[in-house]
């Protein structure tokens, strides 16, 4: 036998005597018929980060960019000749000539003319220009009337043509313009669950690794419970074995359905399961349980991901440790609440100290100790106002914490509420993740808050459908909307504006006076002056983003980048202009004694007094103090702005907009 296998290198065949039979035996990991090598299975085969477990086709994304049909081709009311295939028009990208040739020459041999409307050309011809043509046809060139050139071809295609150039381009520029025309789609080839169809079909408890990834938290508690008492049942699984199939779905019927743990599982599973549990547990006690163990960490919100890692620190048992947490409660409904707060101690019993930045009255009032930090904001802030246990604060007499905590002062409710009108929109038959296909109705002229437990789907029903639908019907955008029925109501509206916690900006340069777009005014302001007037300064010269006035050591920022190596990139002052951002002669023009570095150096509040009399200005600082920002300085660098202080920018920014339609 050994001599077989050395000759038949690990393959055997055997002629058994008794019955005339043969037999094929193969001392490799593979299919001795077909060939098929299946590689040793180790941990991170289980992985999607892992060439070893990762679908060969997204790499281990489950998803893949496509190129849809109705983005390339934007007015299908437009012919080919218009240019209804706008990135291979003739305005489009480089090679439109080209590519018009291509089309004359496949329009000939279809005969159809490229006069026609999309719309109305037949189904075949919109798939052979879209899609392609493998059958060779000729190609005649002409330039001025004559020929130059003449060759059999096959016809691309658009969309292969696209697709193949986005994968050779270098440039992000051209990269980003393609991916306008381009929509995430499931990966066709492991159905979106990331993995090879080998390691789908490895089964424990009756599921494979991608089905129990689609479990909630709190469901896959329960699963790893029962089969850690081997109390699996078929009810039980039914719901995930349909799903999540990928490349094991043509052979599903020859995989075994067994639910319990028996042979060589039975003994190895018990203390690897006790770990999952513990881990899964530590999500539940954190207001998690709603989440599914697949969910992209892109789609969190911050508290979200901050209670993710919250949950990871308690698993960890680590001792003698200083947790920094910042707002942990953000966009958690009260009733889970208590379980934060009982995680949060049990990380402190384990030894730790931890340090919680929050407003939240429930987690305040549960802490050993207690800072206020005021007793304002901005410039009105700074001080210690008060220390101590959360009684002795609540006990301190200026602390407006403590009057707030007390129950001195309230927010007050409007005594009167705005009537609803007969104007709304209605979403019917909303379906998109964990959405029960639900239909909703949202007055319009009147404010309305949408609210429940963290998970129960509203961020999906307003940003993912609502805001999704509303922006690509008004305001043209190529977004995705959410799975539903209809969206009426639309004529009601003439335009949506999200009003966003993203930054302002991303670099020192931008600031909330460039972002509500008072600096243009403010810039104007110092082109009148009288010194301004007489060295013949224009606007241009009060800019800090153009050559002219601005500080050239820091190239107007005010601060110098030195990247950190391995580390965040540290700002420190510019030395030549000491954080002004303007040359001496730019900061000699004066408006009532203060340069326009003054000016930026100022809070809200005290340039909305400085340009009382300038109505244009007055307006946008007074909005600014309006939403809380009175504080604020206004040439701050928007990397030093936090989520809700850039989200009032915008809101202040659109408050001072004029109303251009319904």
């Amino acid at each position: 036998v050994e001599l077989g296998l050395q000759k038949g290198e690990g393959l055997i065949r055997i002629l058994f005597p008794d019955d005339g039979t043969e037999e094929l035996f193969s001392e490799k990991f593979a299919c001795p018929e077909h060939g098929s090598v299946l590689e040793e299975l180790e941990p991170r085969s289980f992985s999607f980060n892992s060439p070893y477990g990762a679908c060969g086709d997204c790499v281990g994304l489950g998803s893949k960019l496509e190129y849809v049909p109705e983005l390339v081709i934007a007015n299908p009311n437009l012919s080919i000749a218009e240019g209804a295939i706008a990135p291979w028009s003739k305005k489009g990208v480089s090679g439109g000539v080209y590519y018009w040739d291509k089309l004359r020459a496949l329009s000939e041999h279809l005969n159809f003319d490229l006069k026609t409307p999309w719309l109305e050309l037949t189904p075949e011809v919109q798939k052979s220009v879209l899609y392609g043509m493998e059958e060779p046809f000729e190609v005649v060139f002409k330039r001025g009337g004559k020929e130059t050139m003449r060759f059999q071809t096959e016809f691309e295609g658009v969309l292969p043509n696209l697709s193949r150039r986005y994968k050779e381009s270098e440039s992000e520029y051209i990269r980003e313009k393609f991916e306008e025309m381009m929509e995430l789609s499931s990966c066709p080839t492991c159905g979106g669950t990331r993995f090879k169809p080998e390691i789908l079909a490895v089964r424990v408890g009756g599921v494979n690794i991608a089905q129990s990834a689609q479990m909630s938290v709190l469901a896959a508690l329960d699963f790893f419970e029962l089969l850690e008492r081997n109390a699996v049942t078929e009810s039980f699984i039914q719901p995930y074995i349909q799903g999540a199939m990928g490349g094991t779905k043509r052979v599903a019927d020859a995989l075994k359905l067994e639910p319990q743990l028996s042979g060589f599982n039975a003994p190895v599973a018990p203390p690897i399961l006790k770990a999952i549990r513990t881990r899964l547990k530590f999500l539940v006690d954190v207001g998690l349980d709603y989440l599914s163990l697949d969910r992209t960490a892109n789609t969190l919100s911050g508290g979200e991901a901050q209670r993710i890692r919250l949950a990871t620190q308690v698993g960890s048992g680590l001792t003698g440790v200083l947790y920094v947490l910042d707002e942990p409660s953000i966009g958690l409904h009260p009733k889970d609440n208590g379980r934060l707060i009982e995680t949060l101690k049990h990380l402190r019993d384990l030894g730790n100290t931890l340090l919680v930045v929050e407003h939240d009255e429930e987690t305040m009032m549960a802490s050993d100790y207690l800072i206020d930090i005021g007793p304002g904001a901005g410039v009105h802030g700074g001080d210690v106002v008060a220390v101590g246990t959360p009684q002795e604060v609540m006990a301190h007499a200026s602390s407006l914490t403590a009057r707030y905590l007390r129950g001195d002062i309230k927010i007050a409710t409007p005594l009167e509420r705005r009537k609803i009108t007969g104007k709304r929109l209605r979403i019917k038959g909303a379906r998109e993740h964990n959405l029960k296909n639900i239909s909703v109705d949202i007055p319009l002229g009147v404010m309305t808050v949408v609210t429940g437990p963290s998970g129960s789907g509203k961020s999906t029903l307003i940003h993912d459908i609502l805001h999704a639908t509303l922006a690509r019907e008004l305001n043209g955008a190529r977004t995705t909307s959410g799975k539903h029925d209809s969206l009426t109501g639309l004529e009601n509206l003439d335009k949506v504006i999200e009003i966003d916690q993203n930054p302002i900006g991303r670099t020192p340069r931008s600031n909330p006076a460039t972002y509500t777009g008072v600096f243009t005014d403010i810039r104007d302001l110092f082109t009148r002056t009288i010194e301004s007037r007489r060295r013949g300064y224009q606007a241009g010269r009060f800019s800090f983003n153009v050559k002219g006035g601005r500080c050239e050591a820091c190239k107007g920022d005010g601060v110098v980048k030195i990247e950190m190596n391995f580390l965040p990139d540290v700002y420190v002052p510019c030395e030549v202009c000491k954080g002004a951002r303007y040359n001496r002669e730019t900061l000699e023009v004066k408006y009532n004694h203060k340069s326009i570095s003054d000016v930026l150096d100022m809070t809200v509040e005290a340039a909305l007094e400085f340009f009382r009399n300038i109505p244009a200005i007055e307006k946008k600082m007074q909005l600014m103090t309006d939403v809380g920002l009175g504080y604020m300085k206004v040439g701050q660098p928007s990397t030093t702005l936090s989520g809700g202080e850039a989200q009032r920018i915008k809101l202040a920014t659109e408050l001072a907009k004029r109303a251009t339609g319904k």
